[in-house]
């Protein structure tokens, strides 16, 4: 059976959310271990699709003993980067992040130099790490940090444009919804751009992550413009939303960070926690 792109939402995030969540011991900084002290899995967190380029990435991943998540570990945990051949790229700092989800994760910057094959390496690891890939920016789809963010005229709480519910956040909509991102974009404002469907999130992610967007809407006030799309145009989440489709992307959530000129500046893929997205938040308006 060919997957529906409701099960290519779970992409790699799959092991996230199916896996039995467990404890671990650790220090607060450097290397993390198991119960047994055994070599720790490296779990990706982020995409498995085109979208990363030379330049800054971010990784986020969480750590398994083989059978279940760790939820509980040290604050930092210190690895590498190395190339496919095993050519050490950059030495790396992957910080604890799980402040509002349940599963928490390790949040890892670098910056690479060129297009290839890499793997995340993190001090305990089974010795595989967790693989991921550069690309050229022509064969990224999505748009990319550094470059304006497309408008698009997203579902407002005046007008769906098709998509019922308009956002499927429950008890109630999400407040994100009074103006479109076509106009958030003319604002002279930074503006966030949220894309997640909480109802259908598999992941468990979506929610919280709106949750988070729509506290800091609170904290922040006007200082920036912040706008949610779902994903689906139906309840039954059978068909993909126009806003999805603009931006051509096949996961979920994703957060554009865009600066006043509207250019993206940073994005948030996959999961984030309350603090990290406040900090990227605080970053836009300084």
């Amino acid at each position: 059976m060919t997957p529906s792109r409701r099960d290519l939402l779970l992409g790699s995030f799959a092991a996230a959310t199916t896996a039995a969540l467990a404890a671990c011991g650790g220090s607060s900084s450097g290397a993390a271990t198991t119960a047994a002290g055994a070599p720790f899995q490296v779990v990706q967190r982020f995409p498995d699709s085109p979208l990363f380029t030379p330049g800054p990435v971010r990784l986020p991943v969480s750590i398994s003993d083989g059978q279940n998540l760790l939820t509980v570990g040290p604050e930092s945990i210190s690895g590498f980067i190395e190339t496919i051949d095993g050519e050490r790229v950059t030495d790396i700092t992957a910080r604890l992040r799980g402040n509002g989800i349940a599963v928490p994760y390790w949040e890892v910057r670098a910056t690479l130099p060129k297009v290839g094959l890499y793997a995340l390496r993190l001090t305990g690891d089974d010795g595989h790490g967790a693989a991921f890939q550069t690309f050229e920016p022509k064969d990224v789809a999505s748009p990319l940090t550094g470059s304006p963010m497309p408008p698009f005229l997203t579902p407002t709480v005046d007008d769906h444009r098709g998509v019922e519910p308009y956002c499927s956040l429950t008890p109630e909509p999400c407040p994100l919804h009074a103006i479109t991102l076509t106009d958030a974009l003319k604002s002279g404002k930074p503006v966030a751009y949220m894309v997640g469907t909480p109802a259908h999130c598999q992941t468990g992610t979506c929610a919280p992550g709106l949750e988070f967007l729509v506290k800091e809407s609170t904290r922040l006030g006007d200082s920036v413009v912040m706008v949610h799309a779902d994903v689906y145009a139906d309840s039954a989440a059978t068909t993909v939303a126009p806003a999805v489709a603009a931006l051509n992307v096949d996961y979920e959530p994703i957060v554009y960070l865009c600066d006043a000129s509207g250019v993206v500046v940073d994005r948030l893929d996959g999961v984030w926690d309350a603090d990290e997205l406040r900090e990227r938040l605080d970053l836009l308006t300084k």
